[in-house]
């Protein structure tokens, strides 16, 4: 599967979508105006290996809700994603069976050379 999980609205999405050139077999999800599903969630933890590693502690909704100061667990980590689409770390990449989550640059390079 090739797909890209990301927010339209997002500069830094659409700076990360224009370097990687992706191909037309790639799906685009705008999580902001087709929000993920369970099943989705769940398949990209299994990639992650956690809920955590798709979490963006740097989300506005984070601070505001004083989650840093909350015992979270991975259930948590889940019920956020999917309750505020500004929770999932952006972007996610999918290429066959491997996972590139967030905007690192050290994300970002391992993305390009999965797709040479």
């Amino acid at each position: 599967m090739k797909k890209v999980y990301y927010l339209k609205t997002c500069s830094t999405c659409a700076r990360i979508l224009k370097e990687l050139n992706l191909s037309s077999e790639f799906i685009l999800q705008d999580i902001k105006s087709e929000p993920i599903t369970v099943k989705q969630v769940e398949e990209m933890e299994a990639l992650a290996g956690s809920y955590e590693a798709l979490f963006s502690k740097r989300a506005k909704l984070y601070k505001e809700m004083d989650l840093k100061n909350q015992n979270l667990a991975d259930r948590d980590y889940k019920h956020y994603i999917l309750d505020h689409y500004t929770f999932l770390s952006r972007p996610v990449i999918l290429v066959d069976n491997k996972i590139f989550v967030g905007n690192s640059k050290k994300v970002v390079e391992a993305a390009k050379s999965a797709l040479s």
